[in-house]
């Protein structure tokens, strides 16, 4: 059987001055938590929720098309920028935008560290159940709202590894016909800081190499 074409929807990279980046062309960048201000109000307005203590420095990057991305520093490693792209697998015209703009970076972030990937796998109407059955040999399922989460006897709230979820990806965007989103979640420890940008190649083939084990799905990560 071929294998399933699905797509990276966040990716998440890190390196020492990222913002430097952006010192040239219209860009704005907003600093919203650094040295005497504290506006967590403004951070979740932009992205809908609250400031982690984690977060040290918190700036939000501002483009010309409207886009608003996240750029921090954590107190895990405070000498590094981490700057977040979510949401580039969508059905919308920011999904569009923010894809063009990685895009048009990807030349000067190639030596930035890879911190965190989200596949987005898309099925009409329903995941099927034995992706469902095989998740669950593994996994606990635990529902909140409209998203299923799959976690390990071991899980509590958060998992620097891996998180599996499945929710409405229709009801999220308002689309017209049904769809459901397995997504896969793979966090720092996943990498292990092993895999810089120009190594995405390799990682992708890790990541595909983990969802066959967890679902027994063959998928073909599309480049970004």
């Amino acid at each position: 059987m071929k294998p399933k074409a699905v797509r990276i929807d966040s990716f998440n990279f890190a390196g020492r001055n990222l913002e430097m980046l952006f010192k040239k062309g219209n860009y704005i960048i907003e600093p919203v938590k650094t040295l005497g201000i504290f506006e967590n109000d403004v951070w979740l307005k932009a992205f809908g929720k609250a400031l982690a203590r984690h977060i040290i420095e918190a700036k939000i990057l501002h483009t010309d098309t409207g886009l608003a991305l996240p750029l921090k520093r954590f107190a895990s490693s405070p000498h590094r920028q981490t700057l977040e792209f979510a949401g580039l697998y969508g059905y919308t015209e920011h999904s569009k935008l923010l894809s063009k703009l990685l895009n048009e970076l990807y030349t000067d972030i190639t030596d930035n560290v890879i911190t965190r990937i989200d596949i987005a796998i898309d099925f009409k109407n329903k995941v099927p159940p034995k992706i469902i059955k095989a998740l669950k040999k593994t996994r606990v399922s635990y529902n909140y709202i409209n998203t299923c989460y799959m976690k390990s006897d071991k899980e509590k709230k958060t998992n620097s590894h891996i998180n599996i979820c499945i929710y409405p990806k229709h009801i999220k965007e308002n689309l017209d016909i049904k769809l459901e989103r397995l997504e896969f979640s793979f966090k720092g420890s996943y990498f292990r800081g092993a895999f810089l940008v120009k190594d995405l190649d390799k990682a992708i083939t890790k990541m595909q190499k983990t969802i066959k084990r967890f679902t027994g799905l063959e998928v073909a990560i599309q480049p970004l």
